[in-house]
């Protein structure tokens, strides 16, 4: 089952509200728990979030904290993404909406409200989120004053936009469509090819919904009920300025006018009150007085006597400026509006074919896994365990700020190598913030001698004295490695100083290999923009033999396993299955045989061409009956040279997310990092190291 849906519109005034109160309430018939998510709320003025989510939370009583259900205002996500923060916005969005599908089953993802200026701007930003969020997309384009030829058109930028993104359309709403044009324009939209792949409908507009009401005014000019508080859900159809004689302003008066006026005109306040009890005349719909002069106290006794009142408000600006308030007043759907909800949600019953469309969304599983998604996933599974991690080079700027940021995440609890007066001094002057990090000089340290004597103990039979023990602990690789092997911290990460030999050698002396693996091998976590791939070896063998292959093969596939992925394992080669032959060609495919003997329960499958293990097209010529071929998840390289290359060449083409190298084969888990590493390079793979430790 689909477990998210992103609504966005073309444009602003697009009726979207009235299609998420329809929605909400389809969702609810179908699955038990759906929440609410506003990734961007629009919000001006003195406005609260809050008011953002009381329909929805009144209506459908979601129990849900309002700081739960959005990520940012739209004026902090215009700020992150034009100082080009597009990381940081987008991670706040993921971890708010991770919080909520953690809890429910379902979660309506509601775009931006598009505001003119920002048009351009916010369908990019809708789909950049509900890529991220790899959420199926319903598209609202409103017909409002548009021929249809527009409305296509719309359509198709909308739908070019989020393909770029590599998002996924299941369904396209055309609203605000005049009754007489509904059908015709349902057929038009069936008849599109592009859009035969999706669900299409037409709702239309509604002059309920679309006439605002005296509540809607009072909240957009700020203004005071001095007067019908009890019929603030009157509808309002203009706006007359009242400044003429009595006599002469009553011509112009029509059903569901307000009146803008100020205190002194008595006449056209009471001439108003008159009109409504008159079956000669329109019914008002109320007064607005402005500022300039304020009702006298004895017009106002004289109103209170009177047994009928229409709604009288009070506001604080000029006859001018209120009139130019209310020329930009945009009709709402209020939370106490019950009449324009329902009428909401009958069009929506009406118009919607609601078992098609609910069918379409909870099918709409996806198996797309963003990297934010993916980066998301393994700071919660590293949370939940909080292994100890020990970095050796403490000295190393990257390595503290990476630091502060996994100990303010609460990832891991970290042990830095090195001299403390050093390391405590350069976190004073970089203005971190460590307090609770562990500082350990092995020069100094009385966990020295104890870790020289268990080296000691496990190579002397290699010929090692006690004093080149006693050396290689002052050393911070070596002791690091001594501290995981006796179980003084859970992990190790180094590399970012240190050579790659500086960092596996002790770890091969110290920790070795898990019994039945002769070879210690890397993978990469590949994180494209629709799924996460695992290759191996990029970085440590250069010519593996059959024997190795296998092994590397079998220790991917369970290093993927452990990050949540389902291997499906291609050892690569430059022909695919038996169609090649050569010395290379044929140790990929001895290496093959043996991985399926050791792990007969894996799928895998070699040699096999990349082009085929990843097309389900040219695997359908080449391997049509493969578990693998087409949807390979687990890639093996036959060596160093072609993985390295090809991990780096995927990664500069592509702008994928390379997470690693990740050493496995070990006892217990030591990473590599490269010296030319970042500091989210160093959080990724303590991280990673972490969840190893962990499993």
């Amino acid at each position: 089952m689909a477990k998210n849906l992103y609504l966005t519109t073309t444009e602003g005034e697009s009726g979207k509200k009235a299609i998420t109160l329809g929605l909400m309430e389809l969702l609810l018939r179908k699955i038990d728990k759906v929440a609410y998510f506003r990734p961007i709320v629009h919000i001006s003025g003195s406005e609260k979030p809050h008011e953002h989510f009381a329909l929805i939370k009144n209506y459908f009583s979601l129990d849900i904290a309002d700081e739960q259900m959005f990520a940012f205002t739209f004026d902090e996500a215009e700020k992150l993404v034009t100082a080009g923060r597009y990381d940081e916005f987008l991670e706040g969005i993921v971890r708010k909406y991770k919080q909520l599908e953690e809890r429910y089953d379902f979660v309506l993802c509601d775009g931006t409200d598009f505001k003119e200026e920002t048009s351009s701007f916010e369908m990019d930003l809708n789909a950049r989120i509900a890529s991220v969020l790899a959420s199926p997309i319903i598209l609202i384009t409103p017909a409002h004053r548009k021929e249809i030829y527009n409305i296509l058109q719309s359509i198709k930028i909308a739908r070019e936009t989020f393909s770029a993104r590599r998002c996924r359309i299941i369904g396209t709403i055309v609203t605000r469509v005049h009754e007489d044009r509904c059908d015709q324009y349902s057929q038009i939209l069936r008849e599109q090819t592009d859009l035969n792949d999706q669900f299409t409908a037409v709702m239309p507009e509604s002059s309920i919904i679309n006439t605002p009401t005296i509540a809607e005014i009072v909240r957009h000019l700020k203004a005071t009920v001095l007067f019908g508080e009890e019929q603030l859900n009157r509808p309002v159809n203009r706006f007359s300025i009242g400044g003429m004689h009595l006599e002469n302003y009553l011509w112009g008066l029509s059903d569901g006018t307000i009146i803008i006026t100020t205190g002194d005109r008595v006449d056209i306040i009471l001439g108003a009150m008159m009109v409504n009890q008159s079956v000669n005349f329109p019914e008002v719909a109320g007064i607005i007085l402005t500022v300039e002069f304020i009702i006298d106290n004895m017009v106002l006794q004289l109103i209170q006597g009177l047994p009928s009142k229409i709604p009288i408000l009070v506001v604080t600006e000029t006859i001018t400026r209120t009139a130019s308030l209310m020329e930009n007043l945009k009709p709402d759907i209020l939370p106490e509006n019950s009449h324009k909800i329902q009428t909401a949600l009958s069009l929506f019953d009406t118009h919607i074919d609601s078992e098609e469309l609910s069918r379409i969304i909870i099918e709409a599983k996806t198996k797309i896994i963003t990297p934010k998604m993916f980066e998301y996933g393994l700071i919660q599974k590293a949370k939940e365990k909080r292994m100890h991690i020990v970095l050796p080079e403490g000295n190393e700027d990257r390595i503290l700020m990476a630091a502060e940021s996994l100990i303010a995440r609460d990832i891991a609890t970290l042990t830095l190598l090195g001299d403390e007066n050093k390391i405590s001094s350069r976190i004073r002057e970089l203005g971190l913030d460590m307090k609770n990090v562990r500082i350990i000089d092995p020069q100094t340290s009385e966990l020295t001698e104890h870790y020289a004597l268990t080296y000691h103990n496990l190579r002397k039979n290699k010929g090692l004295t006690m004093d080149a023990a006693m050396t290689a602990m002052n050393d911070v690789s070596y002791f690091g490695t001594m501290m995981v092997h006796l179980g003084d911290a859970d992990g190790m990460v180094s590399g970012a100083v240190h050579s790659t030999a500086s960092t596996i050698r002790p770890a091969l002396q110290i920790i070795k290999t898990k019994t039945g693996v002769p070879v210690v091998s890397s993978v990469f976590l590949m994180c494209l923009e629709d799924r996460v791939l695992v290759y191996g070896d990029c970085a440590v063998n250069p010519n593996p033999s059959a024997e190795e292959l296998a092994h590397i093969a079998v220790s991917s596939a369970e290093t993927g396993m452990i990050f949540g992925i389902e291997p499906r394992v291609a050892l690569l080669s430059y022909s695919t299955g038996t169609s090649g032959t050569g010395e290379d060609v044929d140790r990929v495919r001895e290496a093959t045989v043996l991985a399926k003997k050791i792990r007969p329960d894996l799928k895998i499958e070699g040699p096999i061409q990349y082009d085929a293990a990843v097309s389900r097209t040219v695997a359908a010529t080449k391997m049509p009956d493969s578990e693998v071929a087409g949807q390979a998840t687990v890639f093996i390289f036959p060596d160093l040279n072609t993985g390295n290359n090809t991990y780096k060449a995927v990664q500069r083409e592509t702008g994928a997310i390379a997470i690693g190298p990740i050493l496995q084969g070990l006892n217990k888990p030591v990473n590599d990092l490269s010296r030319g590493c970042t500091v989210p390079d160093i959080i990724n793979t303590v991280i990673i190291t972490a969840i190893q430790a962990g499993k």
